[in-house]
């Protein structure tokens, strides 16, 4: 039957195009996994179109780490888990954390979540507020300069630092 061969040959292409959709959903499913059990937790406003653009967005590179896939929404993660971005987080009200501005983006380090290795970083002032934490020794200077850019765009409602 000649028709056989067509057929055979759609199936092979069908077939091909299922197994690669499998694959990259289970690769992208084992990056969320992963994600989850490392406790990195979508906040609660990580659907908004905001946190969907700042995601997206994120560098390629941050602290001269790679970024990695997540499928979390209002997630970029890059290198191991060094640096991890959350937008959607609950914007911090009046607080006596240090403050510092980084081209026109107040942040706050949130003193209550920080340790000696693990430092925590939030925007202050906009929503929805973004958090972004660096794990070990990872450049945040550089890193927050690139993260100010992405960040920018929404629009500040109040300053933790006084602009003068």
């Amino acid at each position: 039957m000649p028709w056989n061969r067509p057929n055979r040959l759609a199936l092979t292409v069908v077939g091909c195009a299922l197994l690669a959709g499998a694959v990259v959903t289970g690769y992208t499913l084992v990056n969320a996994d992963a994600d989850a059990a490392a406790g990195i937790r979508p906040a609660a406003s990580a659907n908004a179109p905001h946190c969907h653009r700042i995601a997206t967005s994120a560098p390629a590179s941050l602290g001269g780490l790679a970024r990695r896939d997540s499928s979390l929404p209002g997630i970029a993660v890059w290198g191991d888990r060094a640096i991890v971005l959350r937008c959607g987080v609950t914007p911090p009200g009046p607080t006596s954390d240090p403050c510092f501005a980084v081209d026109g983006v107040d942040w706050v380090i949130d003193t209550a979540q920080s340790t000696r290795g693990r430092r925590v970083i939030v925007t202050y002032g906009r929503v929805p507020a973004t958090q972004v934490v660096f794990e070990g020794g990872g450049q945040t200077d550089a890193a927050l300069v690139d993260l100010s850019r992405i960040v920018a765009p929404i629009r500040q409602t109040s300053n933790c630092v006084e602009t003068g």
